[in-house]
């Protein structure tokens, strides 16, 4: 369970056990076993599942393969292709929460730094479900609308907070002091060769 949860706090893991014993009673069960868990992990991290959504038949068959394409990276991840990438533990069509048409739940370890291997290993994990749309409709959806912001965060971070880019150099623009403020900590120059940058990662 703890393996399962990682980043959570031991108050959390015991929401995720209260969690389990509610589904198991709601279910008329007299015992909590692994399914009640697995299903309250999902309900915490992904949220309610949204039984009231009607989704046609065509937008199920695209968030299937959608979320196929972050399985398939899952597996190059398991097989060393993306040997940094965090592994897949399981991927989902139910809707969930206020705006998740289904999600793909990873498994990162618990540790301080990243390198920049396991940065581009994720990046290529997250565009798997993009990739899948491209290749079997021809077309591509909103529905990786979370993965793609998720992308651009972790790109523009190795441009322009990590020092990870070599035309920028050992730089960080990153400045806690100056959140909020309207000016850059850089010129338009650089802005420039940041942006160009960050497309070439993504």
């Amino acid at each position: 369970l703890a393996v399962q949860t990682p980043g959570f706090a031991g108050a959390d893991i015991a929401n995720v056990c209260n969690e389990a014993a509610l589904i198991a009673a709601r279910n008329g069960k007299t015992e909590v076993d692994m399914k009640d868990f697995n299903d309250a992990i999902d309900r915490i991290i992904g949220g309610l599942e949204k039984k009231n959504k009607i989704i046609q038949p065509e937008e199920k068959k695209v968030i299937a393969y959608h979320e196929a394409g972050h399985a398939v990276e899952g597996q190059e991840a398991a097989e060393d292709d993306l040997e940094h990438a965090h592994p897949l533990v399981k991927v989902t069509i139910v809707p969930r929460g206020p705006a998740a048409l289904g999600f793909a739940q990873y498994l990162p370890k618990e540790k301080y730094l990243t390198l920049t291997q396991e940065l581009e290993d994720d990046m290529c994990m997250t565009l798997g479900g993009r990739a899948s749309e491209e290749l079997f409709f021809g077309k591509i959806s909103t529905g990786a609308l979370s993965d793609l912001q998720q992308v651009t965060r972790t790109a523009y971070a190795m441009v322009s907070i990590y020092g990870m880019n070599d035309k920028i150099g050992n730089i960080s623009f990153y400045d806690p002091q100056s959140e909020g403020s309207f000016q850059k900590p850089y010129s338009e120059e650089t802005g420039k060769i940041i942006d160009q940058e960050v497309k070439l990662l993504s």
